[in-house]
């Protein structure tokens, strides 16, 4: 009986443990197989067949459609680049220049992954609308009231996150470049 007791109570740590830490990495996002440019992280091998089993997991969870590995990458920028979380109430500027690539998004997201709502209906720019500078760098405003320029509204919500796309790029599992891929910067200007 005493050996039984033992063996039920070794098998209720092991499986509270093993499902208590899954459930972690998974509300977490823990970031396996991941790189951060600057503000920015990507999860190149999430479209391929060499995806770790945590974020096969957070994609089921999600329901999202991963980015192909002969697609692009996708990169997700949750903070500015002094590790400031993203504000809807603050005044964000996306500048520099982007990584080659045939095509690129910028879409703004609420913490759920929806797009944030405004009256404008304008929830990202693409690199074909987007008004470069002399310099053939972007300069995008993030706020929640108009500005002059490239402006996608904030709507005022607590927490945001900003996604960018690059389509048919050679950022990937296999170029290797990931870390010196020049990302734009996300800079903090005032809040409300």
């Amino acid at each position: 009986m005493r050996l039984l007791i033992g063996l039920l109570l070794a098998f209720a740590v092991a499986a509270s443990v093993g499902l208590g830490s899954t459930l972690y990495a998974l509300q977490g996002g823990t970031a396996f197989g991941a790189f951060n440019v600057g503000a920015w992280t990507a999860w190149p091998r999430t479209g391929t067949p060499d995806i770790d089993p945590y974020a096969r997991a957070l994609i089921a969870r999600s329901g999202e459609l991963p980015m192909g590995a002969g697609d692009g990458v996708a990169f997700v920028a949750t903070t500015d680049d002094d590790g400031v979380a993203l504000d809807g109430r603050c005044d964000v500027t996306v500048s520099g220049t982007t990584p080659q690539a045939r095509f690129w998004t910028l879409t703004l997201y609420d913490t759920e992954g929806r797009l944030i709502g405004n009256s404008l209906k304008r929830h990202g720019f693409s690199s074909q609308e987007v008004v470069r500078t002399s310099d053939g760098a972007i300069d995008i405003s993030i706020a929640p009231r108009a500005r002059a320029g490239n402006w996608l509204p904030s709507g005022g919500i607590e927490r945001y996150m900003m996604v960018m796309r690059f389509y048919d790029s050679p950022i990937g599992v296999a170029s290797r470049t990931g870390r010196e891929t020049p990302m734009p910067s996300v800079k903090l200007r005032s809040c409300s």
